[in-house]
C-alpha cells in the first residue's frame, strides 16, 4: 500500500515538474517580432514554443553551433509578424562548407 502512494505521490510531481517547465518556455506567438528579436540578443540562445506542439531554438551568433554548422537566418511567427525573422538556427549546410563541387 506504501509503495502505491509513493508512486502516485511521485508521479503527481513529476506532472507538476513538467507542466512548469512547459510553461517557463517562452512563447513566440505571444511576443512582438522586436520582443523575440530582443530576448534572443539578451540571452544569446532562446527556446520559443512555436507551436501547439513545437518549439526550436533560436540563437544570436554561431559560438552556439556545433564546429560542422553554419547559421542560417530562422522566422517564426510572431504576434505582429507571421514571419519574423528572429535570429539564426544551426544547420549543417546541404553540400559542406566549400560549397557544391562534384569533382570531388
Amino acid at each position: 500500500m506504501r509503495k502505491g502512494k509513493l508512486l502516485s505521490a511521485t508521479l503527481a510531481l513529476a506532472g507538476i515538474c513538467m507542466a512548469t517547465a512547459a510553461e517557463a518556455r517562452p512563447d513566440l506567438r505571444q511576443m512582438t517580432c522586436a520582443q523575440a528579436q530582443n530576448m534572443v540578443v539578451r540571452h544569446g540562445a532562446v527556446v520559443f514554443t512555436t507551436g501547439q506542439h513545437t518549439y526550436s531554438m533560436f540563437v544570436s551568433n554561431r559560438s552556439y553551433c556545433d564546429w560542422n554548422q553554419e547559421l542560417f537566418v530562422q522566422y517564426g511567427p510572431t504576434r505582429d509578424n507571421r514571419k519574423c525573422p528572429v535570429a539564426y538556427q544551426c544547420k549543417e549546410p546541404l553540400f559542406g562548407r566549400g560549397g557544391f563541387n562534384r569533382w570531388n
